[in-house]
């Protein structure tokens, strides 16, 4: 259901000329975007896409795609790394920041201190809401310049480039935010609950 569990089949190609200050330990660098996922790909239609921002159980705002589209746009280049070891240098991603959609909901500051991310497709993950602000994740639409692909995530995916890429999740639809912490899918399943690549907190234990 996100980009931590590796197809059948799949063979990276690696790069191994890099510079080691911008690769974590246990990384390798390649130049394709492998497409990995652990169920099937939810075929999401902007016309029918929605996503909605929760403080526990209560609905702070809904964004239609239209809605969503005239937020401001924010632009950045990243490094993104997945916990199966790839890491991806100089990705360009085009969205929306978690700071200008918490504007954009009339909040001033966080909630709340943890947000669970919902997903079309029944994926769950759990994330910090420090993690997500001052610049620092975003609901991306745009992977190059062009929309993004559904099997990696599009129409919409979050983006929280400094935390392993399972973190970043595909199929974005809902955000919940949380007073204490609650583990999502793959957290629930034995990987590390924060996902650090720089200290390689893979799985429960590092």
């Amino acid at each position: 259901m996100n980009d931590n569990h590796i197809s059948r089949g799949f063979t990276p190609k690696r790069q191994e000329q890099t510079p080691k200050e911008r690769v974590p330990p246990g990384q390798y660098v390649t130049v394709d975007f492998p497409i990995l996922s652990a169920g099937p790909t939810p075929q999401i239609e902007v016309a029918h896409w929605k996503l909605i921002l929760q403080l526990g159980g209560s609905l702070v705002r809904t964004w239609n795609w239209a809605e969503f589209e005239a937020l401001p746009q924010t632009t950045i280049k990243t490094d993104i790394h997945c916990v199966t070891k790839w890491s991806k240098l100089d990705t360009v991603w085009q969205g929306v920041t978690l700071d200008d959609l918490l504007h954009s909901a009339g909040l001033s500051e966080p909630a709340d201190p943890y947000m669970m991310v919902h997903c079309y497709g029944g994926y769950t993950t759990n994330v910090p809401v420090v993690d997500l602000v001052a610049g620092k994740g975003m609901i991306a639409t745009r992977h190059d310049g062009l929309p993004i692909a559904p099997a990696h995530g599009g129409p919409a995916r979050l983006l929280v480039p400094h935390l392993y890429f399972w973190k970043s999740a595909k199929w974005v639809r809902r955000l919940r935010f949380m007073p204490s912490d609650e583990r999502g899918f793959w957290e629930s399943r034995g990987y590390h609950n924060y996902g650090d690549p720089w200290k390689e907190q893979r799985y429960d234990g590092d």
